[in-house]
This record gives structure tokens, sequence and C-alpha cells, in this order.
């Protein structure tokens, strides 16, 4: 569909649109990529803050998939990471057709601050998201099951109910399924 530097650039429809979003260098791309079944749709890039925009995604006619700019640590300036912040809010709070959001994270690291601070304000701003651990073919079985673990127990001691939360590798294939049935039954 394109490429848009704010929301109110994008195009109106009223197929169901699903975002994605996390930390620079999270997967994000790679995640996209495995999901479409292509290698190249969203642009992989060991460059963090490589997305700097809203790019859409008209998926077998059926629905949109939304590949937000990662928050937090890029290699841009500050202003321009804020103005990402102020594009990404703006376009989760203002885009109707927005289904859901999955925040990415990665599974091998320790609950990370910009990553609580995003999911808190996607509560506190009623905007319907479920989490998406990457990576998880980086750490054996234990490690995976104690990295998320101890990410539950982190949102614990301020959520009382827990999004949805899905495991996926975009090597292994690993959550491929489970994710687009997720999407087919919101269709």
């Amino acid at each position: 569909m394109g490429t848009f530097p704010k929301v109110e650039l994008c195009p109106t429809t009223k197929l169901p649109e699903f975002a994605f979003i996390g930390r620079s260098n999270v997967g994000k791309s790679s995640l996209i990529n495995m999901l479409c079944g292509r290698k190249a749709l969203a642009k992989t890039s060991s460059t963090p803050g490589k997305t700097q925009a809203i790019n859409l995604f008209e998926i077998n006619g059926n629905w949109q998939l939304a590949d937000l700019p990662g928050y937090g640590y890029a290699k841009v300036s500050k202003s321009i990471r804020e103005q990402f912040g102020f594009m990404i809010k703006n376009y989760l709070k203002l885009r109707t057709n927005l289904f859901c959001t999955f925040i990415l994270i990665d599974v091998r690291l320790s609950p990370q601050e910009v990553d609580l601070e995003m999911i808190n304000w996607m509560g506190e701003n009623e905007v319907p998201f479920y989490i998406v651990f990457t990576k998880t073919d980086k750490l054996k079985v234990k490690e995976l099951e104690q990295n998320i673990e101890g990410f539950t127990n982190k949102l614990l001691e301020t959520w009382t109910e827990l999004p949805y939360m899905f495991a996926s590798s975009s090597k292994t294939f690993l959550g491929q399924e489970e994710i687009l049935d997720f999407v087919k039954s919101a269709l």
C-alpha cells in the first residue's frame, strides 16, 4: 500500500489492521516477512532505526499489516526518536481500523524499561495488544521458559490480567501458524 510519515496521510479502509511494533532490532521485519512468506516484504537491517515511517501492506485483500518504527534506541538523533514516538502514539490512538497491535519483545533480554513503558501506555490508552516474544531459537528450552516467566512476573507487578502472548522465531517459523490463525479469526 505504501509508506506514510504520519497517520493522517494513511489511506482510509475498512480492512482490519494489525500493527507490529517493538524496540529497534527486535526482529520485527524478520517476523513480518516470516508471517507473510516473503523474504523482503519488510526491510531487515542490523542498523537500529531502519523503519522510519508507517509502512502499510494489504495482505490477500483481507487485512492490513502496519510496520511501525521501533521505539527506544535507534541510530538517529534524539529529536528524530521523539518524532517517531509522536508518530507511533498518534497512529495507535487515531487509526480507526486498527484491530490490535503486536508488541514484539526480544526474549533473550531481561524486561526492558522501554518495553514496559510501551505496554503500560497501551493499557492506559486502552489500545488492544498482544505480546510476541521473538528470537526464541537463540535460547535453550529451559532459558526460554525462565525468560518468559521472568517477563510475566514483571508484568504481574502492575497488571492484574495479562495479555495473550505468542512465542516466535523467524528462523524456525515458530508462532507463524498461531499468529496467522489469530488474525484469520478476527476477519
